[in-house]
């Protein structure tokens, strides 16, 4: 089996954990695909993307990105040598309610500010169970008081939002998280990789 699952997808939503669980890789030492075919659901040859994990920003420069409001955030994954990057705006709190109010409930989320968050996989993965060949993959949830829905998406090269009909149409599966209160707020929006 040539998946790597990722270990745990831990996101701090300003003062909220979310934990969307997968089990660990049996063999993290396997050599990723590197083949030049393209992917069904990105349209990236797994090389591309290997050589190639810079985030998309529209009209932007790298370091025009990190001085907006909401900076981009990079959280890197390493697995069994391999690379894997998840790319996301970061807004802050600035006293604002997060839970229910700048994160609505029941209603898309696209985890972050400005671009689409997204996930860029130089190697088969699952995330949240969900099997995904290389490629990007844009992300989003839907928050609830007790559960978050975690949806990947084909199209990662997109502005967050809206997330309407047309981009729900290329979802390539979900998967839940249970949130949990943290100890300290957290002002700005992260994303870690917890192995």
């Amino acid at each position: 089996d040539c998946m790597r699952p990722l270990f745990t997808l831990s996101v701090t939503v300003l003062g909220l954990a979310l934990l969307g669980a997968c089990g660990p890789a049996a063999d993290t030492d396997a050599e990723a695909p590197g083949g030049a075919e393209a992917t069904a659901e990105s349209g990236m040859s797994a090389a591309e993307v290997a050589q190639d994990l810079s985030c998309w920003l529209r009209d932007s420069t790298m370091e025009e990105a990190m001085q907006r409001p909401s900076p981009l955030g990079e959280t890197e994954i390493v697995l069994g040598g391999h690379v894997a990057k998840i790319c996301y705006g970061r807004p802050s709190a600035r006293d604002r309610v997060v839970e229910g109010g700048l994160i609505p409930f029941g209603e898309p989320w696209r985890m972050g500010a400005n671009e689409a968050s997204a996930i860029l996989l130089p190697f088969p993965a699952s995330v949240g169970g969900v099997e995904l060949e290389a490629g990007s993959y844009s992300i989003y949830a839907v928050a609830g008081e007790f559960e978050w829905e975690f949806f990947l998406n084909s199209n990662s090269d997109r502005w967050g939002i809206p997330i309407n009909e047309a981009v729900q149409a290329g979802n390539v599966g979900s998967f839940t998280g249970l949130p949990r209160t943290l100890n300290e707020p957290v002002e700005q929006f992260t994303i870690n990789w917890h192995t």
